[in-house]
């Protein structure tokens, strides 16, 4: 069963060792991994149960860390990202070459999001790597919004939950691109 605790040295050497990590968000847990690991990712799919033609959405706490996987951030791309970062809002960027195809099942775009949950950021602000992290849940359930949660459905799969308590939005990111200066949502969400 996962350890769950508020330790974020434990979470940062287990996810630097290839393994997965819940970790909270204002919107749901998300189950991570580091973005760069190709076998820690698979493991992201495999766990879930989640078809590898679904991408992931990675996360960071800053948007300059965000371009060492990302090739630019179109202009009313960045503007979005600084007024609604941190927050509920994952951008569809162009992917750099470093991140592993697997990620975003083979797109030429990436989800990159910086969540506002003190924890987590804290987190992020102490790896040198973006995780990918969908929703810490079997594909096709409900996205947990406790640790609890995240205990009862993927707790005999997963190392460690980092419990930040209970998720203030509940409900998954809005998802936007830019495309021809305009923006378009891909989804509705917090």
């Amino acid at each position: 069963m996962a350890i769950r605790g508020q330790d974020i040295r434990q979470a940062k050497a287990l996810l630097r060792e290839g393994e997965l990590v819940a970790i909270p968000t204002e919107t749901v847990y998300g189950l991570a991994g580091n973005a760069f690991n190709p076998h820690a990712v698979a493991s992201i799919y495999e766990v879930k149960n989640r078809p590898t033609f679904n991408p992931l959405i990675t996360h960071t706490d800053r948007l300059e860390k965000a371009a060492g996987y990302v090739q630019s951030v179109p202009p009313l791309a960045k503007k979005l990202a600084e007024t609604f970062w941190p927050g509920p809002l994952t951008l569809l960027l162009p992917k750099a070459t470093s991140l592993p195809d697997l990620v975003t099942a083979g797109s030429d775009l990436v989800a990159v999001r910086i969540p506002q949950h003190p924890l987590t950021l804290s987190l992020l602000q102490h790896l040198d790597f973006p995780l990918a992290a969908p929703s810490a849940n079997p594909f096709g359930y409900i996205s947990p919004t406790t640790a609890e949660h995240v205990s009862e459905q993927l707790g005999s799969k997963i190392a460690y939950i980092l419990d930040g308590g209970a998720c203030s939005v509940g409900i998954e990111s809005t998802i936007v691109g830019v495309e021809d200066d305009t923006i378009v949502v891909y989804r509705l969400g917090g």
